[in-house]
């Protein structure tokens, strides 16, 4: 058998290679033996995402925790996203939560993330117990679903009724539907459709319809994916006020404005920090991945918030949030996960679009006016990305040149500053920067910068790109 290593989110792995039934029973076996040496009478959530054969690996994963004395409460949905199985975690006061889902990843993989009690990732030590104890071989007789279920250690649970009815409780939906702003959708074929179509039925929906195989395309919300979407908001001359999309899992977000513009991330923590601060008057901290916009420190110095920069990981802002003991307003990382104060502590992409929606509405003013608003402030920026599928012998070449200094300069661009806190970042003499790093759940290897505009950006990364492959 072979040995199952979880990445930065969970472990994911092609389906009928690696990611096979025999495999998934290894590790909710796994799980149970962690859930029972760490908790009495332990109990999980269980569902899954869209993907190909997610009902069949959810269910496997449930009778499995079932057979060794785990509760399980299993969606009763054909599908959900990450955010309502964390959601699902907290209301039923359950020990985990474990999603089948490969998240972004192409449509080949499946994968199996875990959520702690709190409704947010587990911990990297709860990671490792669950990975020492997956046995290398597993024989279990497992009952069918339905006899678990009459056994009462399977309850079926409707989390897309929880999650709706929450974010109906939590948003001032009404001012988002009733404020004369059409709204766009693009659910990637994701796990974030059925919510969306409840909360607002009217709306321009696409990708909203059942395809396990996400029509071939990895569901990343990223603007080389969305050109569809893009073209659908931009063929609408202004009348789409906003686009939302989410990713596979519906935990990761990616935003247009009325023109068609891309709205990434960093413009989006941006955004949330001015919102929530600035005009709803709250207060706490901010919490920011290594790859994010060095803008934030900028607002958060203009506004006296106090800003965390954390490796790359929803799970170390995620600790932060649960564990520093401090009040908490914004949190979140370059690849679209971000969480905020009033919800649980874990990435979702529908719940930041609802919440800059209400603040469109609420202000009444248009996306970019408000994108204006944060340049005012910190300057203009755009952070790009490019993705080298290297060799793995380039890149471990690369990452130890990276890690003894050796790189002075990119081209013409000198370098007068290195962080290394994850990956490598090179600080150039205009305050422009470049990163490094490999990626913890892809074979590739991802490079950033950052300039006052996306053309200055791609300039760098494609000086460094020449560096780096000659």
């Amino acid at each position: 058998m072979s040995k199952i290593k979880f990445g930065t989110d969970g472990w994911r792995a092609i389906i009928a290679d690696e990611y096979t039934v025999e495999n998934v029973k290894r590790v909710a076996y796994a799980t149970a033996l962690w859930l029972k040496k760490s908790v009495d009478n332990p109990s999980a959530v269980v569902g899954c995402d869209p993907r190909f054969a997610g009902p069949l690996f959810a269910d496997t994963t449930a009778c499995v925790l079932a057979s060794q004395g785990v509760k399980v409460f299993r969606a009763s949905n054909p599908f959900v996203s990450t955010p309502m199985i964390s959601l699902g975690t907290v209301r039923k006061n359950a020990s985990a939560g474990i999603i089948i889902t490969a998240s972004h990843n192409p449509p080949s993989y499946n994968g199996y993330k875990i959520k702690a009690a709190y409704g947010g990732p587990a911990t990297p030590d709860e990671i490792e117990q669950v990975e020492s104890a997956i046995p290398d071989t597993i024989d279990l007789k497992l009952k069918s679903v339905a006899e678990y279920a009459k056994d009462g250690l399977i309850e079926f649970v409707d989390l897309e009724d929880m999650y709706v009815e929450h974010a109906e409780n939590s948003f001032d939906i009404a001012a988002i539907r009733d404020s004369g702003l059409n709204w766009a959708y693009d659910a990637m074929y994701g796990a974030g459709q059925n919510v969306m179509r409840r909360l607002f039925p009217d709306i321009t929906f696409l990708h909203c319809d059942d395809n396990p195989g996400f029509d071939g395309q990895a569901p990343e919300p990223i603007q080389r994916n969305l050109k569809e979407f893009e073209e659908i908001i931009k063929l609408s001359d202004g009348e789409i006020a906003s686009g939302l999309v989410t990713d596979g899992d519906a935990d990761r977000i990616g935003l247009y404005d009325q023109d068609g513009n891309f709205v990434d991330s960093h413009h989006i923590l941006l955004l949330l920090i001015h919102y929530m601060h600035k005009v709803k008057g709250e207060n706490g901290e901010v919490y920011s991945t290594f790859s994010c916009t060095s803008k934030i420190q900028k607002l958060c110095d203009a506004y006296g918030l106090k800003n965390t920069v954390t490796k790359i990981g929803f799970k170390y802002i995620c600790d932060l949030i649960v564990n520093s003991g401090n009040p908490f307003m914004v949190g979140g990382e370059e690849s679209g996960g971000i969480a905020v104060n009033g919800h649980i502590p874990e990435r979702d992409g529908i719940w930041i679009g609802l919440m800059i929606w209400e603040f469109m509405a609420k202000t009444g003013r248009s996306l970019s006016d408000l994108v204006q608003e944060i340049y005012e402030v910190v300057g203009k920026f755009a952070v790009e990305r490019y993705d080298l599928h290297v060799t793995e012998e380039l890149k471990q070449k690369i990452i130890a040149t990276s890690k003894a200094g050796n790189y002075k300069n990119f081209g013409s661009l000198k370098v007068v500053k290195t962080e290394d806190l994850d990956g490598y970042k090179f600080f150039f003499e205009d305050g422009t920067w470049v990163m490094i790093r490999p990626s913890g759940t892809e074979p590739v290897l991802r490079v950033y910068a950052e300039a006052p505009g996306s053309a200055e950006s791609f300039k760098i990364l494609d000086i460094v790109k020449a560096e780096l492959l000659k």
